[in-house]
C-alpha cells in the first residue's frame, strides 16, 4: 500500500483560478493551509513544454488540476508532462482532475476511416503515469470504460438544482426543463426530477454538421419558464435557435444551464443578442473577459464540489455521495440559501 501523507494540489495553465479556488476551499474544510505546489510550467521558444516542480513530492498523493480545454492539445500535453514529472519525482499516486475533458465528443467512429480520439487520450493519460481521473459531465458516459484506471465522473446537475431553487424561488411550479436534442433527454430528465418540474424536448434535424434544418418542440411550454440544459455550449447556434423556437411556442422566458462553456467563435455575441434571458455555466473552463462581461452569462463555482471530491478520494470515502444536491447543499452553504 502507498504511504500517502497529505493531498497536494498542482495546477497547469488551463484554469489556475479554479485550482486556487479549490485550494482555498480545502483550506477551509481542513482548517489548515492547503497551497498549490510551487512549480513552473512554461514553454521554450519552439513551444516545447517544460515542467519543474520546486517542492518534494515523494510519497505524496498528488492531484493535477488541468481541464483540457482550448487550446486542447497544449493543455493535454501540459497535463501529461506534469504527470511524468511527478511520477519521476516518486509521487505515491497521481490523480488527474480534469473538470472539462477535451476530445470527449470523439467517443465513437461516426464514419469510415475516422479515429476514436477519446480512447487515444485515455491511453496517453494512463501511460503518462496517471492512476485516477476526476472529471465532470463527460460528453459520453462510456468514456469511463476507455480507461483501465478508476474514473470518477461528477455531475453539475446538483449544483444547477441548488442554483435554480435559489434564483427561481416562488416560481418552481412554472418551470419546464428542456433538452435541446433527443440525445440529451436523460440529462434533462434527471434535472427535472431533482427540481420536480415538467420536461420538454427540442427535436432537431441536421442537413450537415453545424447546420440545423428543422426544429420541433415536443411538450407543452406555453407560459412556462423554460430551462434548457446541456453538457456543453460551443458556437451557441443550436442553443439560440432552440430558445427562439421555445418563445415561438409561447414560453414566458428561456434560460440555459450548461456544464461547460466552450464558447467558440461567435458564441458570446449570439447569446448576448438572443432571446435567452440567462445562460448559466460552471467554471470548469476558465472564462475570458468577453464571457465575464456578457450581460446574460453567469458563472457558478465548482470548487466546493471538486474540493470535497478530492478530499473523499484522499480519505478513501465515497465520491458518489456528491451526486445528490442535498449532500452538496452544506458544501455550498453561504452561496445558496435553502428554499
Amino acid at each position: 500500500m502507498h504511504n500517502i501523507h497529505e493531498p497536494k494540489l498542482i495546477s497547469g495553465n488551463a484554469n489556475p483560478r479554479l485550482a486556487a479556488a479549490i485550494a482555498r476551499r480545502m483550506s477551509m474544510h481542513r482548517g489548515i493551509s492547503v497551497d498549490l505546489v510551487n512549480a513552473r510550467v512554461e514553454r521554450f521558444n519552439d513551444q516545447e513544454i517544460f515542467v519543474e516542480v520546486f517542492e518534494n513530492v515523494r510519497g505524496e498523493d498528488m492531484f493535477v488540476i488541468q481541464p483540457t480545454s482550448n487550446p486542447a492539445n497544449d493543455n493535454l500535453m501540459e497535463l501529461m508532462i506534469m504527470a511524468d514529472a511527478l511520477r519521476r519525482s516518486s509521487a505515491a499516486r497521481i490523480t488527474a482532475v480534469i473538470p472539462y475533458f477535451g476530445y470527449a465528443r470523439q467517443d465513437r467512429r461516426t464514419k469510415a476511416r475516422t479515429p476514436i480520439s477519446a480512447k487515444l487520450v485515455a491511453n496517453l493519460l494512463t501511460e503518462a503515469g496517471i492512476e485516477r481521473v476526476l472529471t465532470m459531465d463527460l460528453h459520453a458516459a462510456q468514456i469511463q470504460g476507455f480507461f483501465d484506471i478508476p474514473v470518477d465522473n461528477l455531475y453539475a446537475a446538483p449544483i444547477f438544482a441548488l442554483d435554480i431553487e435559489h434564483h427561481f424561488r416562488g416560481q418552481m411550479d412554472h418551470l419546464t426543463v428542456v433538452s435541446p436534442d433527443v440525445g440529451g433527454v436523460a440529462r434533462a430528465r434527471e434535472l427535472a426530477q431533482r427540481i420536480e418540474s415538467g420536461l420538454a424536448i427540442v427535436d432537431k434535424r441536421r442537413v450537415r454538421p453545424g447546420e440545423v434544418a428543422e426544429m420541433t418542440v415536443i411538450g407543452d411550454v406555453k407560459d412556462q419558464i423554460c430551462i434548457i440544459v446541456d453538457d456543453l455550449c460551443d458556437t451557441a447556434g443550436t442553443l439560440c435557435k432552440a430558445a427562439d423556437k421555445l418563445m415561438e411556442k409561447g414560453a414566458a422566458e428561456v434560460h440555459a444551464y450548461i456544464s461547460h462553456g466552450v464558447f467558440s467563435g461567435p458564441a458570446v455575441e449570439r447569446i448576448t443578442g438572443s432571446q435567452l434571458k440567462s445562460v448559466v455555466v460552471t467554471d470548469s473552463i476558465q472564462a475570458n473577459e468577453t464571457v465575464q462581461s456578457a450581460p446574460n452569462i453567469r458563472i457558478v463555482p465548482t470548487a466546493p464540489m471538486f474540493a470535497q471530491a478530492i478530499m473523499n478520494i484522499w480519505q478513501g470515502t465515497s465520491v458518489s455521495s456528491l451526486f445528490e444536491h442535498a449532500t452538496l447543499a452544506p458544501i455550498y452553504e453561504g452561496l445558496y440559501t435553502p428554499v
